[in-house]
């Protein structure tokens, strides 16, 4: 009587090096993909106060400039957020969701690039 099941098996064996690097390479173009957009949400803070933020601009956007162009036009304050992982991100007063949209469309962002998301 033979017991083939009790032999040692790695499962990822089966694996060549080359369906390794591809797995790797399409988990990186997903990741690429989804960074292409430009992510704006609205985030409860106390009572009726909200907090919009504004994440995944391009490199060539200046935010510095940016932000002070949402506090004059818009009316409320905001900061610059350093996070481990989303980078940058930007932070305003109040649900200024659709402003920040419209803005970033009237100069020159492709519509289909900015995502709203939020209540």
């Amino acid at each position: 009587m033979n017991v083939q099941n009790l032999a040692a098996y790695d499962p990822f064996a089966d694996l060549g090096e080359e369906q390794v690097r591809q797995e790797e390479q399409a988990a990186k173009k997903k990741q690429q993909q989804q960074q292409n957009y430009v992510h704006i949400r609205v985030q409860q803070r106390n009572g009726r106060k909200t907090l919009t933020t504004l994440q995944g601009l391009p490199k060539e956007w200046d935010q510095k400039m940016l932000l002070k162009a949402f506090k004059k036009d818009f009316a409320c304050n905001g900061t610059i957020v350093e996070d481990e992982e989303l980078g940058q991100v930007i932070q305003l007063q109040g649900d200024q969701r659709q402003k920040i949209a419209e803005f970033l469309v009237t100069e020159g962002m492709p519509k289909n690039e900015v995502k709203v998301h939020g209540f």
